[in-house]
């Protein structure tokens, strides 16, 4: 065999480990999906984001000070109580997000600047290697100040891509899409807190609050 060709297909095998290997590993998956209340505790603010593998974003979201539960799920489809392997195949409409709860210790202006922080809004139904509806960068928003705060960080985040000074990403402009609420479906138990638990290898990330560590998705 040829090193070139052999080459060629290590590289493909690894791409399938760490891209499609991801759907596989989820099928065993427990805890059926359940429909999320559409408010949150009193004496505390709900809001939904979706931005790409909800792993990686709900730790995000977790690390935040005021924030006091996160969880990951679907939202924006059509189809009630959707399992992860139907979401993936991309048929159900939903995205892959995340909810937060918090308090008055935090605002939703800094959510959107955690959020605007951990994604590429320049990326259509895109997050690095992921790729397909489910991972579409969407803020849902619950009442009229969370839109208006949401426009407003986006007219600000196109403001300093068109100046240069926004972290490098792929594109020029946002297309990080600005919904109404909808159903949100929280995740199978194995999805929850995923990377704070371990992840796929074992190795907890720090959910601590302010933390700064890198995160990381698939290893």
């Amino acid at each position: 065999m040829h090193l070139a060709h052999l080459l060629s297909l290590t590289l493909a095998a690894l791409f399938y480990i760490q891209f499609k290997g991801r759907d596989a590993s989820m099928s065993a998956g427990k805890g059926a999906t359940e429909l999320a209340p559409a408010q949150a505790p009193a004496g505390q603010s709900i809001a939904t984001f979706a931005g790409g593998c909800f792993w990686g974003l709900e730790l995000a979201f977790q690390r935040v000070p005021g924030v006091t539960h996160t969880s990951s799920g679907y939202t924006g489809g059509e189809v009630p109580s959707p399992s992860y392997e139907a979401v993936c195949s991309g048929r159900t409409g939903h995205a892959e997000a995340v909810q937060v709860y918090y308090d008055s210790s935090t605002s939703y202006p800094k959510l959107l600047d955690c959020f605007f922080e951990h994604v590429d809004p320049t990326t259509l139904n895109r997050q690095g290697g992921d790729v397909g509806t489910q991972y579409r960068s969407v803020i849902y928003y619950y009442d009229d100040a969370q839109k208006q705060a949401a426009e407003k960080a986006i007219q600000e985040v196109n403001g300093k891509l068109k100046a240069g000074t926004f972290r490098r990403v792929v594109g020029n402009k946002v297309v990080t899409t600005l919904e109404p609420a909808t159903d949100y479906y929280i995740a199978e138990d194995y999805h929850q807190q995923y990377l704070s638990k371990g992840g796929r290898f074992g190795s907890p990330q720090s959910a601590a609050k302010g933390a700064t560590d890198r995160i990381r998705c698939y290893g």
